[in-house]
């Protein structure tokens, strides 16, 4: 690795940007481009709706049951091999699916697609920036998401180019040449710096964590936040969110095709997701020293859900459509930042790669049934009405628990 040395330490706005192009890269040329994917592949393959949506679930599942382990390697300071490596495992994998004609190995490309995801997208990403700013690690992660927040609007229309181009199989190539080029020596270069260390004792307690105890985090080891109910509500919040927020990208295209957009509109409006997502972070990164953090942790969750209710509200035509996209962007966006800085201001800074890391099982779970749901929901008679109520349901609940948890690790001690 002596090639990738480098003998300066970066800022936290250089190193954040520069972290933040695997981000885009690797959402873009996996999580996005499964549904531009379950098309050619459900004819190719002979798979029905449902089992094409199942090969992301499991993509899901496994992301999930890596993720405390990728937790606790990135707390003891071994990030730069834990997402080096995996960008190296993922363009392994996008190299393999290449050659899938078979629905097992379609199954198993995602399986191993999915484990190469939690060594690489947000939530390691999110546990490095705040052991290494652990002063201003929110606006760290903002600044992180900037550009991971444009890989739909990237990546759908240039994946659907390619596939015109060279065919599915060939423009896989063209990914996996992405992380193995771009990623892995981009992790290897930029996360050499402070490998090993751990959170400076002096900076564990956060300025704004005020709740059931105000003992510093390194008095505390990780089983006993789990006594606490902020953990377990916050739990309940990301599991819910993070279920509606999985299961939309894989069917966005078949949905909006239902609304009665034109072609052109079906590929343009969720890719310009990610421009709204990136609109939506910048709005918090101008204001956020304006605003009260708890205030706006507490509504930027409702956006999601008022956003289904208008698709509900507007029987998916195309106004309807596009106002959900809109609300769904902005929303998505901030909410991001939400679930990246609650653990920390909620429960633990100390031990957020960990705490993170306990709900990868439940998230995992629940983010793999949620593909599979819609896909299962949605018939040829009602379309998608069934599911989204079902997401309108699930997000609103959602919200409410990280309400609850915001007041329980809010109240003053006494």
């Amino acid at each position: 690795m002596r090639f990738f040395c480098r003998s300066h330490t970066l800022a936290l706005g250089h190193f954040s940007v520069w972290l933040s192009l695997p981000q885009l890269i690797t959402w873009g040329s996996v999580f996005y481009t499964f549904s531009l994917l379950m098309t050619p592949l459900e004819a190719e393959l002979g798979m029905t709706r449902a089992q094409s949506s199942l090969a992301f679930s499991m993509a899901l599942l496994a992301e999930g049951l890596m993720a405390y382990w990728v937790g606790r390697w990135i707390d003891a300071g071994r990030e730069r091999m834990v997402m080096t490596l995996g960008s190296i495992w993922i363009g392994a994998g996008l190299l393999a699916h290449s050659f899938v004609n078979s629905v097992m190995g379609f199954y198993a490309a995602w399986i191993w697609l999915g484990l190469g995801l939690a060594a690489t997208l947000y939530t390691p990403a999110f546990a490095v920036v705040t052991r290494r700013f652990p002063q201003d690690f929110r606006r760290a992660i903002i600044t992180l998401t900037f550009l991971g927040g444009l890989a739909s609007t990237v990546f759908i229309p240039l994946f659907a180019w390619w596939m015109d181009l060279w065919g599915w199989r060939v423009a896989l190539w063209a990914l996996a040449g992405l992380q193995l080029l771009v990623c892995a020596p981009l992790h290897a270069w930029l996360l050499q710096e402070a490998a090993g260390t751990q959170v400076n004792p002096a900076h564990r307690t956060h300025p704004e964590q005020i709740g059931h105890t105000e003992k510093p985090d390194i008095a505390l080891p990780v089983r006993e936040h789990l006594r606490h109910a902020p953990f377990w509500l916050l739990a309940l919040f990301m599991v819910l969110t993070m279920s509606v927020t999985s299961a939309l990208p894989a069917h966005m295209i078949a949905l909006l095709q239902e609304s009665g957009l034109s072609p052109a509109w079906v590929l343009g409006v969720p890719a310009a997701i990610g421009v709204i997502q990136v609109l939506g972070r910048l709005v918090l990164f101008m204001f956020e020293r304006y605003w009260d953090v708890h205030a706006a942790n507490r509504w930027i969750p409702t956006l999601i859900p008022a956003g289904v209710l208008v698709l509900l509200i507007g029987g998916l035509q195309p106004l309807a459509a596009l106002v959900f996209v809109l609300l769904y962007g902005l929303g998505n966006g901030m909410n991001t930042i939400v679930k990246g800085t609650a653990m920390a201001q909620y429960v633990s800074r100390a031990h957020v790669g960990q705490l993170n890391g306990l709900l990868g099982l439940p998230i995992a779970l629940a983010r793999a049934a949620a593909p599979l749901t819609l896909g299962l929901l949605w018939s040829p008679q009602h379309g998608y009405a069934l599911a989204l109520w079902w997401l309108l349901i699930a997000s609103l609940l959602g919200t409410v628990a990280l309400w609850a948890a915001q007041r329980s690790a809010l109240k003053p001690v006494r």
